[in-house]
């Protein structure tokens, strides 16, 4: 099969490319925020919602793929591609939770057990990724520090808090997010911190929610079998001609055509015509395996994720002087983060999120009725949740919708080992 391919010579000139896109890249966004300096200062401060908190989930950007499409057209990922941009680069150390060392890393461990075509090393964030990042923070910095002056100019560690899982693309982006948001102004050194891998709540955990992979694990394995992703994965195999003993998926697919796609690398041209098929096949897998409908599972994904968000707003609206000063928290996440909050939330629109996407939580106080309401936005485009009356949603509304899938820490690790009178599912093989 590999002699039906014409394989990929060194892609120093991708790299390049790649390099002299996020430099124009960077000029156009820069030339963007300029021009809206003078945007909605007053008509901001002439508005009865009064901004008090602005929380923000983000992908990560452009990363290389965790791996490849097996026996066909090889992509060189070699290390130019992950250049770091000196306009990306600021002070910063990562901590546990409880401001200790950074705890080990074992899923990056096993990223780092294989080694792609070129020399990287699998879910390596980009240079294009760091740049989308940096774009994102800018947005950010023309909506929060230039629009209304919600944040100050420089970082400082009272007004900003960082959380990213234990991954270095998540850890980077966040950085990098950082870098665009402050323009490299700092007061402070950024602290970006994270937990242990088995008690991550930022993803769906199934390596530490025992219940979760009891649950949920056979619905991966279920999802390529349901009768038309099946039989679209198996001409898609033969026209490729991958063994059907090989196993693929159509997620793993999208990843590796996704990731060339985005660095300028070509693919089998087969893969062309599929490309919309493998889209929504992904979709549908990923969608049949957060099921809305199955609360229990739905609420051990992101049950501990919303409960966060909720006490972060409950803190502000209660006045704790310990984190008085806080405005901003950035969760620097995953895909498989944002979709089954997306789902939960109801304004999931069925596409996969691109890198860098974000869901922010923007917290408000009416100064006339005297209440506090929620915004909720996605990739910058404000979304009406349903429960919620308005896009305004008020904040008693917001914490009911949310109430059916919060889950405190505490709990949420006691029903993860909570297995007994479950169910068995059969993996298909």
């Amino acid at each position: 099969m590999r002699t039906l391919w014409t394989r990929i010579g060194t892609m120093g000139t991708v790299a390049l490319g790649s390099t002299l896109w996020s430099q124009k890249k960077t000029e156009a966004v820069r030339k963007d925020v300029e021009s809206d300096k003078t945007s909605s200062t007053s008509d901001q401060s002439s508005s009865p919602y009064e901004l008090k908190l602005v929380q923000v989930l983000f992908r990560h950007g452009a990363r290389t793929p965790l791996k490849s499409i097996p026996d066909v057209l090889e992509a060189q990922w070699v290390p130019d591609l992950l250049e770091v941009p000196d306009h990306t680069k600021i002070d910063y150390v990562v901590k546990d939770l409880h401001g200790g060392p950074r705890p080990s890393a074992p899923v990056e461990d096993s990223y780092r057990a294989s080694t792609l075509t070129g020399g990287t090393y699998p879910g390596q964030l980009t240079t294009v990724g760091m740049q989308q990042l940096y774009d994102l923070g800018l947005r950010l910095r023309r909506r929060y520090i230039q629009d209304v002056e919600f944040l100050s100019p420089s970082f400082s560690l009272k007004e900003v808090y960082i959380r990213s899982t234990n991954i270095v693309r998540t850890i980077e982006s966040a950085k990098c997010l950082v870098a665009g948001l402050f323009q490299q102004q700092q007061t402070d050194t950024v602290l970006i911190y994270t937990e242990e891998a088995a008690r991550e709540i930022l993803y769906p955990n199934y390596h530490g929610c025992k219940l979760l992979k009891m649950l949920n694990g056979y619905r991966w394995a279920e999802s390529a079998t349901l009768p038309n992703i099946a039989s679209d994965l198996q001409t898609i195999q033969a026209e490729l001609g991958i063994s059907p003993c090989q196993r693929l998926d159509f997620i793993l697919i999208r990843d590796d055509m996704v990731a060339r796609e985005t660095h300028g690398m070509p693919y089998p041209s087969v893969l062309q015509n599929w490309k919309p098929v493998v889209e929504q096949r992904a979709v549908d897998m990923i969608y049949h395996i957060y099921e809305p409908s199955n609360r229990q599972t739905l609420q051990l994904c992101v049950g501990p994720v919303f409960h966060t968000l909720l006490t972060n707003m409950e803190t502000k609206v209660n006045g704790i002087a310990s984190d008085i000063n806080r405005k901003l928290f950035l969760y620097s996440v995953h895909d498989t983060t944002l979709m089954p909050c997306l789902i939960a939330l109801g304004v999931f629109d069925m596409r996969w999120p691109p890198y860098a996407a974000d869901i922010t939580l923007e917290l408000y106080w009416h100064r006339q009725i005297k209440q506090h309401y929620v915004k909720v936005s996605y990739i910058g485009q404000d979304q009406k949740i349903p429960g919620c009356s308005d896009v305004y949603c008020p904040l008693e509304e917001f914490k009911q919708v949310l109430a059916m899938y919060a889950l405190p820490k505490e709990s949420y690790h006691d029903l993860c080992n909570h297995t007994q009178d479950v169910p068995i599912h059969c993996e298909s093989t």
